[in-house]
């Protein structure tokens, strides 16, 4: 039995609403952060969005009786964490999100697994399968329908390719790092967790990888509080507390056990619930197409989530068909 095989039941065991919680959080998490971004910087909002959640995801792991040893090749791999997941992912998502849309932000952010699918099998030796690829293209179709502006497609209809010069200048560039960034994430704390809580492991990460982005804050960014209303420290408070400390405590103790691919396609909701709560409280209005897109994103993650399933009842319905057709002429005489 592959890695695969054996970690989805794992996944598929937990409680529904346990496996949609960080992605729900996420989502409306990066409606919160697009609303305080115009009255502070990106680099002190990412430092307040990790420095207090890992401290918080600390104090929990020690109150649920969580192994707080770490040696010192623990201590190399949580680094290592800390940098591509804390202070890459972080940093790129605020510079990022800055100079983009809240929904068309979480779209290229959640592009990202593709990649963890990619590297999960060839790493983990994780079976994807043809529904698998189909419902992750199908996602990355999806999640494009929903965040890419339409002038964009237009483009690409008329034969003119996508705009691809715009996407440094518009954020979209620096969400790809950012997705890139993170799907490595998702694949390093297999590593973290041979020799650290994931839990733990995630704290100390948030931690260590804020510490470098307070120091560009305090390199470039003078008094970036100083225009934050009562409102906006609100919106920092949920990225921070559940957008953060709750919702990458699950996402990763679930990427420590459970299947890859699996967990990973779930990511593909977060621009959904980015989207409808963008609509609710920053007006960014979901078209018809986008609709579409959130049509297919979701049947995306059920051929992703229910590929083996699907597969197996697919070859039971074939193995029943051939057994049903009668013989042929040649059958019946022995020939």
């Amino acid at each position: 039995m592959d890695s695969a095989d054996s970690a989805s039941p794992q996944l598929s065991g937990r409680h529904p609403l346990l496996l949609v919680a960080p992605f729900f959080l996420w989502g409306t998490a990066m409606v919160a952060m697009k609303g305080a971004l115009p009255h502070t910087a990106p680099f002190f909002l990412a430092t307040v969005r990790l420095v207090p959640a890992g401290l918080v995801v600390l104090l929990a792991a020690r109150w649920l009786g969580r192994p707080q040893a770490i040696p010192w090749r623990g201590w190399l791999w949580v680094a290592l964490f800390a940098l591509v997941d804390g202070t890459l992912f972080q940093g790129f998502l605020a510079t990022g999100l800055e100079r983009t849309g809240a929904g068309l932000g979480s779209v290229m952010i959640d592009s990202q697994p593709l990649a963890v699918a990619v590297m999960a099998r060839a790493l983990f030796g994780e079976q994807i399968g043809g529904l698998g690829w189909i419902g992750l293209l199908w996602g990355i179709l999806g999640i494009s329908l929903l965040g890419l502006p339409p002038d964009w497609w237009q483009s690409l209809v008329q034969g003119q390719g996508l705009p691809l010069v715009e996407l440094g200048q518009n954020g979209q560039g620096w969400m790809l790092l950012a997705a890139l960034s993170m799907a490595l994430g998702t694949i390093l704390i297999r590593y973290v967790a041979r020799h650290v809580d994931p839990v733990v492991a995630t704290g100390w990460h948030m931690v260590l990888g804020g510490l470098p982005l307070y120091g560009l804050s305090l390199w470039w960014e003078p008094h970036p509080w100083q225009g934050l209303t009562w409102t906006d420290w609100g919106a920092i408070a949920y990225s921070t507390l559940l957008g953060s400390a709750l919702a990458y405590g699950i996402f990763f103790f679930l990427a420590a056990q459970g299947n890859l691919t699996s967990l990973s396609a779930l990511t593909f909701l977060t621009p959904v619930f980015a989207l409808l709560f963008g609509n609710l409280f920053l007006a960014e209005r979901l078209a018809d197409l986008q609709w579409f897109g959130v049509g297919l994103t979701l049947v995306s993650i059920y051929l992703i989530n229910q590929r083996q399933t699907l597969a197996q009842r697919w070859r039971r319905w074939l193995q029943g068909s051939l057994a049903a057709q009668p013989p042929t002429p040649s059958e019946d005489t022995g020939a």
